[in-house]
């Protein structure tokens, strides 16, 4: 993901505009892993390959996103790990 891209991104649930960014791998403005955090909703989304994935909670993987939290879990802040919606650890 193009860190300029964090100028047009909302939450999908509640709209809340900025999003915090929490980059884990990155080269020049590109995040490959990481995270997009809503301070409204507390939801978390993750950056996966360069690619966020920001679902309505329905239509999210549980599986692939507690798997990235635990891959994670030193990585990113303890809201996000322990208290994030839809899940944490």
């Amino acid at each position: 993901m193009k860190k300029t891209m964090m100028e047009i991104l909302a939450c999908p649930m509640d709209k809340n505009y900025p999003l915090k960014l929490f980059e884990i791998k990155q080269k020049n403005d590109i995040v490959s892993e990481g995270a997009l955090f809503c301070s409204k909703c507390s939801r978390f989304y993750p950056i996966i390959e360069e690619i966020p994935i920001m679902l309505p909670d329905e239509l999210r993987d549980k599986k692939q996103e507690i798997e990235f939290l635990k891959n994670y879990k030193n990585k990113l802040p303890e809201k996000i790990i322990s208290e994030a919606n839809p899940w944490h650890l």
